[in-house]
């Protein structure tokens, strides 16, 4: 009993589909142009975007040059049309159309929180490429800029916090990533340095500076250690200087013990270094002596 229930209702629900498609072929095909316009207006207070996105896609280019109003309200409804179904690249992009076509409309500053506001939602997770999250954050500031007094304003602030703690996760993320990989390959040990660095520079107040402070000292300790003696003078006392840096400003610092360790450390293989370096200057002094005729003999 309940499976032939069942089956009538998948009956029913089939013949009201297909009356409902065969019903919405017919407008498209064979509607006026205010008809479909009305009828993508029910749509859209129905919430399906879907189908009334399919009509004011038709409609927008055959408004133009007749009704104003309908135009303008075409485009506006279809850039949210887009927006409600996640096609955020053609929202934004509709949205930006909008404002730039309206710009006296009612709704042209929204069009233009919304242009941002679906930049916002296009920008991908932090492991990935990061372009559209930095023309997010443009957009959004460039709406800041517009409408200083917006009710959006707010809103808008706090998304572009959101992105930037995005784009502090990635460059978090790379200079790991380096540091995680040194073993392999000792530029990589230059590159953690490079990265955390530049880490420093762009997010100064980052919850992550501690850690990367401690890894910094780590890496270009492994990065003077590995070098050829050449280069081992200046890069330990580059781990001096990191180490320095590190205490000062985090003295409390879960890392302390272990970055001691770097610096003593440092300190020996710096001892040896400059020990070899002497030696060196010596024996390059005496081989001068030996080769530079004596008074007498000139």
């Amino acid at each position: 009993m309940r499976n032939s229930l069942f089956g009538y209702f998948l009956v029913f629900l089939s013949v009201v589909t297909l009356g409902a498609c065969s019903k919405f072929s017919k407008l498209q095909k064979e509607g006026t142009l205010e008809q479909k316009y009305e009828a993508a207006l029910q749509y859209y207070k129905k919430a399906d975007y879907y189908h009334a996105g399919l009509l004011f896609e038709e409609i927008t280019p055959l408004l133009n040059g007749k009704d104003a109003r309908q135009a303008e309200l075409a485009q506006f409804y279809n850039a949210y049309c887009n927006f409600k179904q996640a096609n955020y690249n053609m929202a934004q992009f509709l949205f930006k159309n909008f404002y730039e076509t309206f710009q006296r409309s009612e709704y042209a500053q929204e069009a233009l929180y919304m242009h941002a506001y679906s930049l916002y939602k296009d920008s991908p997770n932090s492991n990935l490429d990061q372009t559209n999250t930095l023309t997010a954050i443009s957009a959004l500031q460039d709406f800041i800029n517009t409408y200083p007094e917006s009710a959006f304003r707010e809103e808008s602030t706090q998304l572009i916090l959101e992105l930037r703690d995005k784009l502090e996760r990635k460059a978090y993320d790379k200079a790991k990533l380096y540091y995680k990989t040194s073993e392999a390959n000792i530029a990589n040990f230059r590159s953690a340095v490079v990265a955390i660095n530049n880490f420093q520079k762009d997010f100064p107040d980052s919850k992550y500076n501690e850690e990367l402070a401690f890894l910094r000292v780590d890496a270009q300790y492994n990065l003077a250690r590995l070098s050829f003696i050449d280069k081992q003078k200046e890069r330990f006392q580059d781990v001096n200087k990191y180490y320095l840096a590190f205490i000062d400003k985090y003295p409390q610092s879960k890392y302390l013990r272990q970055a001691e360790r770097f610096y003593e450390n440092t300190q020996k293989e710096l001892e040896v270094v400059l020990q070899a370096e002497k030696v060196a200057n010596e024996a390059k002094s005496n081989t001068g002596k030996l080769s530079t005729p004596s008074s007498s003999q000139n």
